[in-house]
């Protein structure tokens, strides 16, 4: 795995050569323009913003409706996509920190969201599987995350979003080649190698 060096190494004249400095499109705010079209680390800005605005509507509206905090619904969406998972596999696919996820996982158990079950193949495992009522959340919630979805790719053509999907696989793909440490040595969170 490679180290992150000093940054401050990294922002040289030439750096505008290998990332191309954009003009800010119109109609933008100043800020949200330097961050997402001037900036040396304008992607992960970008794919973070795509997130937020994705996101955030969504989940303030399971909070009102459905009374769900965000690491709760990212609990009921995983095992609802896959039943029989851990808490562990929830952790190392959303970057959950872990006590967060044990107490969204206890909260969701107590309401009678999801059911806890000791893995007969590995007493310390404890699978988790979805029930009926929270089966019918993500039948209410999941068409409107959805309809955002393609609310959101909406501006691209097929061949665009194909060719977005080939490139965002490439780069999750390479995960384990991401640099996991500091030049200080210092571990960086998050950087577990799973996919």
């Amino acid at each position: 795995m490679g180290k992150i060096t000093n940054p401050k190494a990294d922002l040289s004249p030439d750096l505008t050569r290998r990332l191309p400095m954009p003009a800010v499109p119109e109609g933008i705010s100043p800020l949200v323009g330097v961050k997402l079209w001037q900036n040396p680390c304008r992607l992960s800005y970008r794919l973070n913003f795509i997130a937020h605005q994705f996101n955030q509507p969504v989940y303030d509206w399971i909070a009102r409706f459905h009374q769900l905090t965000r690491p709760e619904h990212v609990i009921l969406y995983a095992i609802g996509l896959r039943e029989g998972i851990t808490a562990e596999d929830i952790g190392s696919s959303s970057s959950q920190p872990r006590n967060t996820l044990s107490r969204a996982v206890n909260g969701l158990v107590r309401r009678g969201l999801i059911s806890r079950v000791l893995d007969k193949k590995d007493g310390r495992r404890r699978l988790l599987y979805i029930t009926g009522a929270g089966r019918q959340i993500l039948d209410e919630t999941v068409p409107l995350m959805m309809a955002r979805e393609e609310a959101l790719l909406d501006v691209l053509s097929i061949e665009e979003r194909e060719t977005l999907n080939h490139l965002m696989t490439k780069m999750i793909l390479s995960k384990t080649t991401w640099p996991t440490r500091l030049d200080n040595g210092e571990k960086l969170s998050g950087t577990d190698s799973s996919r």
